[in-house]
């Protein structure tokens, strides 16, 4: 039987935080009512990533799981998409490796879509800040704030956090659009959300609890004029007309 949920986790040189994070997936989801798969993509880490996972996952041999894993680093838009090709539940939820938002809030993004209101769900930490517990220090954060507000300014989008590590999924509508989408590092989020309602997929921002954990990889000023460039290339490829699908 083919499971209702699947939960994809990209992961690059995560050993140190994988482990607590999956153990917290699979006692949450465990025994539910939905029957939930973990895809653990391990982006060309050169750490024991991978062995951390298939380890847990051994702990829970009920449980439905898998790592996925490829020698090079390519970014994690692609180790998303990858999960989400491979995912096989009705429903795909993303969530970064160190659980910011905890696994309790998934329900937040998957009942809408179960309930057929929309298509994409999306967590946000600018719709609700008291739900924030640990912020960010205080130059990433205004930076933060800054990127997002290019964005609605870049593509008309009228989100204001695009780059939350959460989002969920109705497989059937949005896979065939990852055949499109050409952005595999930071920027992919701004490119998911911006095809999808492209294609007029329903969206959502749905405020979540959100701690920032002091140990991220995100370089301010490397990968803020990084995801920049990304955002212009994703309005090149929308004039282009990169993003049409099959038949349009």
């Amino acid at each position: 039987m083919k499971p209702q949920i699947s939960i994809v986790v990209p992961a690059y040189e995560e050993e140190e935080r994988l482990g607590d994070s999956l153990r917290k997936i699979l006692t949450h989801t465990g025994g539910g009512e939905m029957s939930v798969e973990i895809i653990v993509v391990d982006d060309g880490s050169r750490d024991g990533t991978a062995e951390v996972a298939r380890t847990v996952f051994a702990e829970f041999p009920d449980a439905g799981a898998r790592v996925i894993r490829y020698e090079t680093n390519r970014g994690k838009g692609f180790a998303v998409k990858t999960g989400l090709l491979a995912a096989e539940g009705k429903i795909a939820l993303f969530s970064d490796a160190d659980l910011s938002t905890p696994i309790e809030e998934m329900h937040k993004l998957i009942d809408p879509i179960m309930a057929d209101e929309f298509d994409v769900t999306f967590g946000s930490r600018a719709l609700d800040r008291s739900l924030i517990g640990t912020h960010q220090p205080w130059r990433r954060e205004q930076g933060g704030k800054v990127f997002n507000l290019v964005v609605r300014l870049m593509t008309g989008m009228p989100f204001w956090d695009t780059q939350c590590g959460f989002k969920a999924f109705n497989i059937e509508k949005f896979r065939p659009l990852l055949d499109v989408m050409k952005i595999d590092r930071f920027g992919f989020d701004v490119e998911f959300l911006y095809v999808a309602r492209l294609h007029g997929l329903r969206l959502k921002e749905i405020p979540v609890r959100w701690n920032n954990d002091e140990r991220s990889k995100v370089s301010v000023i490397r990968d803020s004029l990084r995801m920049f460039d990304e955002v212009r290339q994703i309005r090149k490829n929308a004039g282009n007309g990169i993003y049409a699908t099959d038949g349009e």
